[in-house]
């Protein structure tokens, strides 16, 4: 095993690393930037600059869009009106719109916000004719570019609800294998719980966190077939929480009243629970035991003590 101060990871040495300032605007943008300042242009919007990124030196356009034609991608996560309300006092009070959104042109010539939603939405509502965007060449980074969003902290259920609605879009425009798509989709429980709250908002996705990260891999079939996959096991997943909730129920009738009665069943249904080995799990096989082990669930038996004893947050995925 290596010494500890091996393992470490080298600390980057300062002002190494990409372009110089006078760099990023420096030379002449390859046709296909030019193509795209072209196209921006005919749509109504005005080039500001092409420049390339001082990061990973990568060509990309800064303009004013009419904002009619800005749009989010189709695996953007809902809006939050709260937080719009938010940003439409915060920008009301600045007089100012500071933070550029990012755009990726479609070929019929709509501008997708996968970053800048809000923004988008909130200058909107202010009434404004244009929005400042970067707009990135390479439709590819729609799928990536939604690691930087950061405008609002995602939970469970946005994660998972932007997980599959992009393994839908990549289905059609590149099916490759689940897999080669780990980095965009973060984690695979990801996948089979946004099928879930599909079906029903309010699922208890983080409740079955301890359990999707032992059973949830990535698959190896293409994501068009995997989605099959994923739907069966949405069924099962969902076939269980309903028997969950019937023990959640028979407790409350017994005068049990927490936040955290399913998450203890769910618990105590859990073969994994007490492995001392973290080892991945059959997803099915698993299942099949924390059904067999429901049926036998007895609530009559539960004491407050083991209830308060159980009594926490459930672990997020």
């Amino acid at each position: 095993m290596l010494p500890m101060a091996a393992r470490r990871k080298r600390k980057v040495e300062a002002s190494s690393r990409g372009l110089s300032a006078q760099d990023v605007a420096a030379g002449a943008p390859p046709a296909k930037v030019k193509a795209l300042a072209a196209e921006i242009g005919g749509d109504g919007g005005a080039v500001l600059a092409t420049y390339r990124d001082p990061l990973g030196e990568a060509w990309q356009v800064l303009a004013a869009l009419p904002i009619e034609k800005v749009r989010p991608t189709p695996f953007q996560r809902d809006l939050s009106d709260a937080h719009v309300k938010r940003l439409t006092k915060a920008l009301e009070d600045v007089g100012r719109f500071l933070d550029p959104v990012i755009a990726i042109r479609t070929p019929d010539g709509w501008y997708e916000t996968p970053n800048g939603r809000h923004r988008t939405e909130t200058m909107r509502l202010l009434g404004a004719r244009s929005v400042v965007a970067l707009v990135i060449p390479e439709p590819e980074m729609a799928f990536k570019i939604l690691a930087l969003n950061v405008e609002k902290a995602h939970n469970v259920r946005e994660r998972s609800l932007e997980a599959i609605r992009m393994a839908r879009e990549l289905a059609k425009i590149d099916d490759r294998p689940e897999k080669e798509y780990a980095a965009v989709f973060e984690e695979p429980a990801f996948l089979t719980l946004g099928l879930c709250y599909e079906k029903n908002g309010r699922f208890s996705g983080g409740a079955y966190a301890p359990v999707l990260k032992r059973t949830e891999e990535f698959l190896a079939a293409k994501v068009s077939a995997a989605l099959g996959k994923r739907e069966e096991r949405r069924d099962r997943l969902m076939k269980l929480d309903e028997g969950v909730a019937g023990a959640v129920k028979a407790l409350k009738d017994r005068g049990f009243e927490s936040p955290y009665l399913k998450a203890y069943v769910i618990a105590r249904v859990n073969p994994l629970r007490f492995q001392r080995d973290k080892k991945p799990a059959d997803f099915d096989d698993t299942l099949d035991k924390m059904e067999k082990a429901l049926a036998k669930f007895d609530p009559s038996k539960v004491k407050a003590d083991q209830l308060a004893r159980a009594s926490g947050p459930s672990e997020e995925v």
